[in-house]
């Protein structure tokens, strides 16, 4: 049989993930690329990939989908790395730059616009940096290792898993292990785990990332992503798709 071939984010919230495919036997069944997150989703879409760690609302171009692991990058109120930073109070937004690198988290960000705080500014998405901006009305997306220690930049900080969770009640899940075409039910089966070993090997991870004094690295890997793909999370998940379907009605 082919090697699958899978495409994973490289953010430090994937780290688990990776070295559990790294560290057990089945990264002799794989061929593994590492890539934002954008690129993961196009890579799928493109069928470049069999297999892609995914921004869930990637999945609606997609022909056909399944998802094929028990776990997932998700939360269960705030995440403490997908946010908007903004310069003035969310109501007040006239102006709000996107996150190149990301597709749910910006979906997210206007399902919350128009649902949650029901705003409606200018979408920008060709910021010479979408990551700055002096104009007091003005907000931005970022998502990722590239919001670590930058909550106390920013006079209001929006934690949009948290904000998901005030306006669902539900938990969120910004990725998943999306296939484009159908797995063999053993290949999904020790998929699980060793993203399970990976998991459990937590400790291991975090002894091998760089230290930040800025940032609990071991808070955020431990308690703020949860990993488990459970019944409220697909609800969730499915709830948010269908958001993104009505954004333009």
């Amino acid at each position: 049989m082919k090697n699958i071939k899978i495409s994973a984010v490289s953010y430090t919230n994937t780290k688990p993930f990776l070295y559990g495919l790294q560290h057990t036997d089945i990264i002799n069944q794989i061929d593994l690329s590492l890539d934002i997150p954008a690129d993961c989703a196009q890579k799928l879409i493109d069928d470049k990939v069999d297999i892609g760690l995914i921004p869930v609302a990637a999945a609606l171009n997609l022909p056909y989908w399944e998802i094929v692991a028990d776990y997932c990058i998700g939360a269960n109120g705030p995440v403490n790395s997908v946010f908007i930073f903004s310069n003035c109070a969310i109501a007040d937004v006239k102006h709000i730059q996107l996150d190149p690198e990301s597709r749910s988290s910006n979906n997210l960000a206007k399902v919350l616009m128009k649902n949650f705080w029901k705003i409606a500014p200018e979408q920008i998405t060709n910021a010479h940096d979408y990551s700055v901006s002096t104009d007091p009305y003005t907000a931005f997306v970022q998502i990722g290792d590239r919001t670590f220690g930058k909550t106390e930049q920013f006079p209001f900080v929006y934690d949009l898993a948290g904000e998901w969770q005030k306006f669902t009640g539900l938990p969120f899940v910004f990725a998943a292990w999306i296939a484009n075409k159908p797995i063999p039910a053993e290949f999904s089966t020790e998929l699980n785990a060793s993203l399970k070993y990976g998991l459990d090997h937590r400790a291991e991870v975090l002894k091998e990332l760089p230290t930040r004094n800025d940032f609990d690295l071991e808070d955020y890997l431990m308690h703020k992503l949860d990993f488990v793909l459970n019944e409220d999370k697909k609800k969730a998940l499915y709830l948010f798709l269908g958001y993104i379907k009505g954004l333009d009605r």
